[in-house]
């Protein structure tokens, strides 16, 4: 499912317009990205949870050169499902 298809579920589920719809995506989504960029974590009840997680420096290697090369350290978005999402995809 693409985000087009996401706005055309939403609106018939919710009874909105896809003008409403895709606002209202956009500003989940703003939301969502806006805690996480402030490093906050972000739990919906029934679906999961996002957090962003901190990967170290590490080594690793070119696979054309096979030279060792260093990996910067950085962060990362990570998302745990929740028990319900859990249950609906089995």
């Amino acid at each position: 499912m693409n985000k087009t298809e996401l706005v055309n579920a939403i609106a018939a589920q919710a009874n909105l317009t896809k003008v409403d719809a895709k606002a209202a995506l956009d500003a989940t989504i703003a939301a969502i990205a806006n805690a996480l960029a402030k490093g906050d974590k972000v739990a919906l009840i029934g679906f999961g949870t996002f957090s962003v997680a901190e990967k170290s420096a590490r080594t690793g290697i070119n696979p054309r050169t096979k030279q060792t090369i260093t990996i910067a350290a950085r962060k990362a978005v990570k998302f745990k499902a929740g028990a319900e999402l859990n249950d609906k995809v089995k």
